[in-house]
Formats: C-alpha cells, structure tokens, sequence
C-alpha cells in the first residue's frame, strides 16, 4: 500500500483530538498539525477536508494499512462505529463512572473492544480514560475496575512508545487541554515508529471471492475425521467464517468421511471440540456419508454414460500407466461388462475387491489429475457411522465435487497444495452435469520444525513418542492449547497471514510472542527454585519467628489477586544464583530488600553449601546488580515438575522425498524438579502464571497431595531458547 498523505490536521489548542493524533501516531502516519483552527479538521494534498473527531478517525481507520484497524468485515466495522459513538461519554463528568462500570463488564472475557483486533474503537476509548488525566489515574489504582485497567494496561504497554509521546504532549494532570510542552510548536508531527503490531499486521485479506453475491454465500470446512484439528486446519476453518462474515453468508461443518479405515467417532467428536475452541460459528453439521446412496447413484449413471468404467488393474501397474499417459486395457471395456463389475463391487465379491471406478477423462492430458483418476475404491472394514451398508467407497476427487455442488456451497476453499486437482474438480462437476462451484485458492499454513501430516502424526502417537494427540509437542489446537497457547493467539496469528496464495513456512516464535502479549498483563507470578544443589542462605539479622505477608499476585493487574508471602531467618536460593555471589556483595531479595552476604561455605570439591548474610533493607534496590528470587525454609513448600518441550524433528523443513524418520529429535522432554511456594497449591489445571526470572508456565497437574508434584509446562515467549536453564 502505498503512503497516506495528508497535508495538516487543524484543532483548537485547548481541544485537540487525541483518539486522532493515536491512531495517527500507532499506524506510522504522518500528521503535520496546526493549532490556529476552532475545530479538528483534516487537510488533504487534494484541496479536500474532512470535519469533526470520528469522521477524521474513520478515515485514519479505513486508509491505515494496519490489519483490522477498522475491523475486520462489516459487521465489526459497525461495531467499531458503535463505540466510537459511545466515547464521548467519558468525556461527561456526571457519567463518567457509570461508563466505566458498563465497559469494565464488556470487557469481562475479551482483549479487544471489538473482535480479536486492536482497532480505532480501542484508540477512541483508550484516549477517552487517558484523556481525564488524573481522574483516571486515580481510579486505575483502585479495585474497581479490574477488567477495564488491565486492558487499558495492555494497550498501554504494547503502543507504549506512541501513547507515552501524545500524552506527555497533550494531557496533562487535569486532563485533555492545551500542550503540555511549555512552548508548543505550530507544526507538530504525528509520525512514531509502527509497532510490532503495525508491522506485522499488513491487511490480511486484500483479496475479494470471484462471483459473490452479498448473502448468498455459502462456504463449507470439511475435514477429514482421521486425526485432531492442526494448526493449518484452523486456518482453513478461520478463512471460511472471515469471507462468510463479510459477505453476510453461512459457512458449514462437512466431515469428509469416505475412508472408514482411517476414520473414527473418537476423532469426530474432537474436531467439533476443537471448531469450537477455535469460535467457529456453523450452521449445521453434515457427512459426506449422509450423500453415500446418491453418489453411488452417480457413479453408475456416469458408467451408462460411457464417463466412467471399472478397471481391476493392479494399484501400482495403475499408478505407472497414469505417470505415462498409457490407457488402461479396461478402458474400452462395454457398459454392460463395466455394469457387470460395478455390482461385483456393490456386493463386496471377490472379484469386486480386486476393482476399482475410473473417471474416463483425458489420458494424454498434462496434468495428471485428469489422467482417469479413480471415483471409487472397495473396502471391506466397518464405517464408524454406518457400520458394514457398504462395501465401497467414494474418493474424496469423486465425493467432494458432488456434495459441494448438491448441499449448495458457492466457493470451495482449498489451499494450494490442490492446485493441479482444481481442473479435475470443474470436470467431474461438468461430467455430473451440477453446478459450478468457484474454488478459491489459499496458501497452506507450514511452520518450521513441524510435520503436519496426519499420517506422519499418527505414528508419534502409535509409537509412544508422545502422549496423545493433544500432546504439547504436537501441532493439533488441544496439544498448542496445552503447551500454553491463548486461542485468541492462534486465531490473531493466523488473521495476520490472510489469504494469501504465497507459500508460508512460518516461525514459532511469531505466534508465541502474540501469545505472551495476551498473558503477561494479567498472568499471576510465582516463585520457584530448582531443587538440585540449592543452598541456603542464613540472614543472621532475619526474623527469629517467623512471618506473612499479603501481597498481589501481579503487581499491574490486581485481577489476578493476592498471594501470601512467608519471611524466615534461612531462605533457599538457587544454586546458579549462589555462584554469582562474592563476599561483601549486596543483593537485592526480591518482594523483601537487600542484603549483604558475608560469607560463602563451600564443600571439599568446590561446591558452594551454604552461604551466610545480614539484611540490609535500607539499601537501595538501584545499587544492586543481583536480583534473586528466593524461598522460605519451610515445610509447606511445594514440589513442582517444570518441564520443557522441544520440537519433534530436527530440520526446519523437510525436502520432497526426505523421510522425517531421519530427522527424529532424540530429546524432545525436559523435566526438573523444583520447589515452588506454598500459594501454588492453589493452582487450577489450565492456569497459567509466570515463574519470577524462569518464565511463562501452564499448570496441566495441579496440587494433589504432598508427595505428588504439581507439573508445570513452560511456555515459549517467542525470544527465550531456553526457560529452564
């Protein structure tokens, strides 16, 4: 997109339009002001101008190329218009409160004002409250509003170079007036650095269905019930509710099941879990197997028409003859003796079982989609919804062109690995005499060091490599939502790929740093120390009894609540914290002070045991170079498992042909064993916390009993290789 330029935005100087100046400042616009006009008004290089706060703010939001800044289809663009209508009130003294109690319980479950998009209603609420000055201030250290603080916290944080700049330059203790800087300058530029967030988000979907007629769309999400949703089906499954929310259409959940020996309920039933993990909203829920009578109907239709014939060649001498454009010797066979040999099959003979339905196309043609694929195999194992009916099966080439068309699906998406099958999907639709259905093509989703074959999943889970298919090293949405993920990362993340037909091989890191700007504003944080070779430091000063205190959880987001800290005479420290030690040195004991280590007792090998220090809690925290986490000498500490997962294979990417057996990563489970204090025998399973200066954790066991280990799994922030060091 090429840059937006505007001439001037014009305001009052003791009314400027701070939700204009943000979004202005986040989306890397460059905004020459002027202060000499009675009200806000854009000046366009055209001689064109635009009047009034949220008329120039929509502008902003439509023009920026930040993703979803106006939000991302009509529907949330409306909703944006809502609250921006709605934030004046902020500005109403009287109101003002009871504004914050009604977004305070809006904001209850959600991280952004609309969708799961930071956008211009964010920008006009957030410069609503930051626009009261202390007034705000004020009610952000109180407990009242902890659902409104911590998003506006996270706002915060994330644009904090913007924000901190536009309102250290227009608000100031009292709220929205004059510049702040004691000599304001006539033109002012609006022009910072766009965040990570700007960066990455380019608009995602700059790209339109062919053919669409707003409210007639229908798409479908049709996996194959053979294993768990993955990351690159959520995908699919996101694209499909996007360009069905857009065009005010409807998008169907179709399993395509047509191989009973792959399929079960078992996977069924968790693949609805997981759309629904992911907020997919769905009209119904169909099965390729509820059309299994009328494609047979078809197929034999298209054997009367001389479109279709049974072939008993053998699979791999098949396989060859299609690679060489070679027909097969049963291509000429006569309908009657192709009829003859279709019933074989339909009874499940023997001589059935060694045939197979070919399409009659184009053997010479040079994609070899079309050279006379096969509509239907014989299989003799129990479908898991309709037992032993039948004996033969539709391929998924046959099937799916059929119940696209039949159940009324207007664009069928595929990513573009099925590319050369897209001609062979309009000619058997042609052959069957249906409607068209458009297909549109998107990149598939591939991340470096993973295999995303169910074929190739299914062995780790065979062979005991892992623990399930929500196992946290495997890609499925339950093994990522396990490891630590936020649902509401993985859909941002896969939002800001879009639907794009350019090949992704996408970096972890990326999804897991959208992930730690969800967590870490409001996550609880804890203390643990690694249990092996730790040492105890005795605080000849320290308190002889004993004593607790109450403190939060987390220190910017009372949300997340209080915990009780527990002061001792001798406390644990780690072991590696303890070699960093000198004698004489100051360290600073976190949530309690500083203190002077006065000697260092070590063992005959070396090894420091023991160490011994006098408080000095009137020392600076500033001064310090060591800040140590630490534990109380207690019997009501908790044993902790922390553990640590790496990927499953070796290479970034496998080549064509390249087996994964060959680049199987040998240690793929870490675990130690830690003490962790006592608060955390409250955990619940799915919480999750930061350790202090250790990292982001998930409890996936919590506290049982004291000779069980609560297990902790590390989650990636996207930067640290390692959080178990």
């Amino acid at each position: 997109m090429e840059e937006i330029k505007i001439k001037q935005l014009s305001f009052a100087p003791d009314n400027p339009p701070l939700p204009v100046i943000v979004a202005a400042k986040v989306a890397g616009i460059t905004l020459p002001t002027d202060t000499s006009a009675t009200s806000p008004t854009l000046h366009l290089p055209n001689g064109l101008k635009l009047h009034g706060t949220h008329v120039i703010l929509r502008y902003i939001g439509r023009v920026s190329s930040l993703s979803n800044f106006y939000g991302h289809n009509a529907f949330e663009a409306s909703q944006v218009d809502e609250w921006l209508e709605y934030a004046p009130i902020l500005s109403s003294g009287s109101e003002f409160e009871n504004a914050c109690t009604h977004m305070d319980k809006y904001m209850e479950n959600r991280t952004f004002f609309v969708g799961h998009s930071f956008s211009i209603a964010d920008i006009a609420i957030w410069s609503g409250l930051a626009g009261t000055g202390q007034r705000w201030e004020s009610l952000r250290k109180s407990k009242k509003y902890l659902n409104l603080v911590r998003w506006f916290n996270s706002v915060s944080a994330e644009y904090s170079d913007a924000l901190n700049e536009v309102t250290a330059t227009y608000v100031g203790k009292k709220g929205l007036g004059k510049l702040v800087a004691s000599k304001p300058k006539e033109q002012q530029s609006v022009n910072g650095d766009i965040s990570e967030k700007g960066k990455a988000g380019s608009k995602p979907f700059e790209v339109d269905l062919p053919d669409v007629e707003i409210g007639k769309v229908r798409l479908r999400f049709a996996p194959e019930p053979s294993g768990y949703l993955h990351i690159g089906h959520s995908k699919a499954a996101l694209l499909n509710q996007y360009f069905a929310q857009r065009y005010q259409g409807q998008v169907i959940v179709r399993f395509d099941d047509t191989n009973p020996s792959k399929e079960s309920n078992e996977f069924v039933e968790n693949l609805l879990k997981d759309i629904e993990t992911l907020g997919i909203k769905y009209e119904t829920v169909t099965y390729t197997s509820d059309y299994f009578p009328q494609l047979m109907e078809m197929a034999e239709k298209l054997i009367r028409e001389g479109k279709a014939y049974v072939d008993d060649t053998p699979r791999e001498q098949m396989q060859k003859e299609r690679m060489d454009g070679i027909e097969s010797k049963c291509r000429s066979n006569s309908v009657e003796e192709n009829l003859k040999l279709w019933n074989e099959m339909v009874a499940g003979s023997v001589r059935g079982l060694q045939c197979c339905v070919r399409g009659k196309l184009d053997m010479q043609d040079p994609n070899k989609s079309l050279r006379d694929p096969v509509y239907y195999r014989c299989n003799p194992v129990p479908h898991h919804r309709i037992g032993s009916k039948y004996k033969l099966y539709p391929t998924y080439d046959f099937a799916c062109p059929f119940v696209d068309s039949i159940e009324g699906i207007t664009h069928a998406l595929r990513s573009s690995e099925y590319h050369d099958r897209n001609d062979q999907y309009y000619r058997i639709q042609m052959d069957m005499g249906l409607r068209k259905v458009h297909i549109y093509e998107f990149s598939r989703l591939n991340m470096v060091y993973t295999l995303l074959s169910k074929r190739k999943l299914l062995w780790f889970v065979q062979n005991g490599k892992v623990d399930g298919w929500d196992d946290p090293r495997f890609p499925t949405v339950q093994g990522i939502v396990r490891r630590g993920l936020k649902i509401e990362a993985l859909i941002q993340f896969i939002l800001e790929q879009g639907a794009s037909k350019n090949l992704n091989l996408m970096e972890w890191d990326k999804l897991w740093s959208i992930n730690k700007r969800i967590i870490d504003p409001v996550c609880p944080r804890h203390t643990a120390v690694i249990e092996e070779r730790r040492v105890l430091l005795t605080l000849t000063n320290g308190p002889d009894e004993s004593f607790c205190r109450i403190i939060p959880r987390h220190k910017k987001y009372e949300g997340a609540g209080e915990k009780a800290t527990t002061y001792t005479k001798r406390i644990w420290i780690e072991h590696a914290d303890a070699d960093c030690i000198s004698v004489d040195e100051e360290i600073t004991l976190m949530d309690w002070g500083n203190a002077i280590v006065k000697e260092i007792i070590k063992d005959q090998d070396g090894n420091i045991t023991k160490l011994v220090g006098v408080l000095h809690l009137e020392g600076s925290v500033k001064t310090t170079k060591l800040k140590l986490t630490w534990l109380p000498e207690t019997k009501e500490l908790i044993n902790l498992t922390l553990v640590e997962f790496d990927y499953l294979i070796t290479k970034k990417k496998l080549e064509e042909g390249e087996d994964f057996l060959d680049v199987l990563n040998p240690c793929t489970k870490k675990e130690i064993a830690a003490l962790g204090d006592s608060n955390m025998s409250n955990l619940k399973r799915g919480e999750i916390l930061q350790l202090e200066r250790k990292g982001y954790f998930r409890c996936d066991v919590p506290f049982i009993r004291a000779s069980k280990p609560v297990i902790l799994f590390a989650i990636p922030d996207g930067r640290q290789q390692s959080v178990l060091k």
